[in-house]
């Protein structure tokens, strides 16, 4: 197996939609995205590309596997070097299992949970293709990842126990009054949740080109070079977005 960089980072998202053609139309006009089949996957899977970058699937929750009200997510990937022992560890450590350790044809084996936060994540084994990679200037390429929560310290201690490392690009952030979180970084309302930072030339382009969608649709904090913008997409799949030259502060 190759991986484009070290174990232990997220690698890999799968957007879970009740709406796929208006999830891809929206991507593509905000972000730039090519979302197209997969002709070389036996599933004949939607993937997601920036530039010549793979850096997604995409799902239709209308298909029988999924749970009648399954609302639409982001499912995220964690590289992890043995899907098995990091499950039975995570369990040791709080976590919730929702789906054992299983092996996903010839895409590697994964698992998924429930950490002690109250964030599903999955781990991934991968086999053959590795997913995203960590360096690259192409629009819209993953930063780094968010976990916004009541206690960041537990959460990094918990990946972390889980893992054997500390969690590369990724970032622990406490929530704010009533749950929600601080800033661009929380999904107001919601229970805590991974997000994604999204790496782009000219922000101030991709937040008018979803306002020109609904004007609801980006939320600010920051200023100047620490501004980060909240996308949402209209069924409610959301990312942050920054300029590519920006770093991600401390865990706070």
């Amino acid at each position: 197996m190759t991986r484009h960089g070290p174990m232990n980072e997220f690698c890999w998202m799968d957007l879970k939609t009740r709406d796929p053609s208006g999830t891809a139309a929206f991507f593509s006009s905000v972000l730039g995205w090519d979302f197209a089949v997969d002709e070389e996957d036996w599933r004949r899977a939607v993937k997601i590309s920036a530039g010549t970058c793979r850096i997604g699937g995409l799902s239709d929750l209308a298909q029988p596997v999924y749970p009648p009200g399954t609302p639409p997510h982001i499912a995220y990937y964690l590289a992890v070097d043995d899907v098995d022992h990091r499950t039975d560890l995570a369990v040791a450590n709080g976590a919730q299992l929702v789906v054992a350790p299983f092996d996903a044809g010839d895409q590697g084996r994964i698992a998924t949970l429930i950490d002690p936060m109250g964030a599903v994540v999955s781990l991934w084994r991968p086999r053959g293709f590795a997913g995203w990679p960590v360096s690259t200037t192409a629009e819209g390429t993953p930063h780094h990842a968010v976990l916004v929560c009541e206690d960041p310290a537990r959460a990094r201690d918990f990946y972390t126990r889980t893992t054997g490392t500390p969690l590369g690009r990724a970032s622990f952030r406490k929530a704010g009054p009533g749950g929600t979180g601080t800033g661009a970084g929380a999904a107001t309302g919601s229970a805590p949740q991974w997000e994604l930072a999204l790496a782009v030339h000219d922000p101030d382009a991709v937040i008018r080109r979803a306002r020109a969608h609904g004007p609801d649709l980006v939320t600010l904090a920051g200023q100047g070079g620490r501004r980060v913008a909240r996308l949402r997409s209209p069924e409610g799949l959301t990312f942050l977005i920054q300029a590519r030259h920006q770093g991600y502060g401390p865990d706070r």
